[in-house]
């Protein structure tokens, strides 16, 4: 898989961003990508070989998952500062994701796996979420799908 008509891997787009925040002497865009391609060299060690951009993108929603839960945890201790740092990180790990899908796209998503599995109440949640997230990994936030998904059921 390359990413979005460029014939670069993510690896790639991710050590030539590196290189140009080095250059550009963007300290803290560098820091995020050096954060980013330790832990991609982590999973590559955990996998014993290159990682194909699925993988990669696993672990990119990993860590954004972390700064999101971390910048809901500073916001609600009204740390501004770091949400702040928190909220460029995220900008930055976004920008080698998939375009993100609309809330109406997540809804039609949801439509379809309520549909396909029957469910019915809130506790088929989890049939639901299973079929579902296949279908819109790495292209939206897992929180978001959930909370469209019990909204349908109610």
């Amino acid at each position: 898989m390359t990413l979005r008509g460029n014939n670069m891997t993510l690896n790639e787009k991710i050590n030539a961003d590196m290189k140009a925040a080095m250059k550009s002497k963007d300290k803290f865009k560098l820091s995020v990508i050096r954060m980013l391609k330790s832990e991609i060299i982590n999973e590559e060690i955990q996998q014993k070989g290159q990682l194909e951009d699925d993988k990669v993108l696993e672990v990119l929603n990993r860590e954004l998952k972390k700064r999101r839960d971390a910048s809901e945890e500073y916001k609600n201790a009204g740390r501004e500062e770091t949400v702040q740092d928190l909220d460029k990180e995220i900008e930055i790990i976004l920008s080698y994701m998939p375009e993100q899908l609309s809330e109406e796209e997540i809804q039609e998503f949801v439509k379809e796996a309520v549909e396909q599995t029957g469910a019915q109440t809130k506790k088929d949640i989890g049939k639901v979420m299973g079929v579902l997230m296949p279908k819109v990994k790495g292209k939206a936030d897992g929180r978001t799908v959930n909370k469209i998904l019990q909204s349908y059921l109610e």
